[in-house]
């Protein structure tokens, strides 16, 4: 008899009934619906709307007139299709992890105060030096993603994540690092059309974020950092299937561990019920040993 798998099971691939969407694709939606308004008030220069979407711009002059809101509309628009692409899945293979990992109160948090300490950091340098930086708006999530990345990054010290261009392999530090020297090469460069300093300013709000108000996790157990590549084959982009994160907790003894049954008593005597208590309370609910034994459960699907 074959015994079930993990990402074959409904709950464990599909959004339950009822439940709201995650940060991550409100986010991801937003973008979008956004992008086609901007596409609709293209065809249309002179329209209320195109006004309006003017207003939404990070514009430099209009920031030290008091358009503060432009801090946070600026994170939902994009130059283009491709713009949006680029964000949107980066913002999809970082986003669902943290958010899980964190909690979607402190995930907003995160995203939106970075994407604008992202865009203040941008407004300054154009005041500063507007020769170098110029007058034009900003626009784009990615200053608010730079934030994710950094995050993760600062909480999963040792991730392997894969590039697809190029294709390499980095821990999640080395590819911050690697990010960061690329934005400050940019900066020096005159006259840009990417925005490195927002991404620069992401990075630094999400390092400082996680370092600061974040802090280690109180109490015995550590991050609740779902393990999203029992979910899937084999990740595209980004491969997040076994993050290491910093904040460990102590391990059960050996002995405790069922891994030492037959795979199809494996399943029925402990995965499946497991499997039902996601389904039930969500991934949230689980203790440390149930979410091992799923980490178990992962390993003997690889064998």
């Amino acid at each position: 008899m074959s015994w079930p798998v993990l990402y074959d099971r409904p709950y464990m691939r599909e959004r339950p009934a009822g439940e709201p969407w995650s940060a991550t694709m409100v986010i991801i939606v937003a973008n979008t619906v956004v992008f086609l308004l901007q596409s609709l008030a293209d065809i249309r220069p002179e329209s209320q709307l195109a006004a309006l979407l003017r207003h939404a711009t990070l514009v430099p002059g209009e920031l030290a007139h008091g358009a503060v809101w432009q801090l946070l509309t600026f994170q939902f628009m994009h130059d283009g299709l491709i713009h949006l692409g680029i964000n949107c899945l980066v913002l999809y293979l970082f986003g669902r992890s943290l958010e899980a990992a964190l909690g979607r109160r402190t995930f907003w948090q995160l995203y939106l105060a970075t994407g604008a300490l992202g865009g203040l950091l941008q407004a300054a340098c154009a005041w500063v030096f507007p020769g170098h930086f110029g007058p034009g708006g900003t626009v784009g999530a990615s200053a608010g993603v730079s934030g994710l990345v950094a995050a993760f990054a600062m909480m999963n010290r040792g991730a392997p994540i894969t590039l697809l261009f190029p294709p390499v392999t980095l821990r999640a530090t080395h590819l911050l690092i690697v990010l960061f020297v690329m934005d400050f090469l940019g900066v020096l460069q005159r006259g840009s059309t990417v925005a490195h300093a927002a991404h620069l300013g992401g990075m630094l709000g999400g390092v400082a974020y996680v370092r600061f108000l974040l802090g280690r996790p109180r109490g015995r157990r550590a991050w609740h950092w779902p393990k999203i590549g029992i979910m899937r084959r084999r990740p595209t982009v980004v491969v997040m299937a076994a993050p290491a994160p910093k904040f460990r907790v102590s391990r059960e003894p050996r002995a405790e561990r069922p891994v030492e049954l037959p795979p199809e008593e494996f399943m029925q005597q402990e995965v499946d019920p497991i499997l039902d208590k996601i389904s039930s309370k969500g991934i949230h609910s689980l203790t440390e040993r149930e979410r091992r034994i799923l980490e178990a459960a992962g390993r003997k699907i690889t064998r």
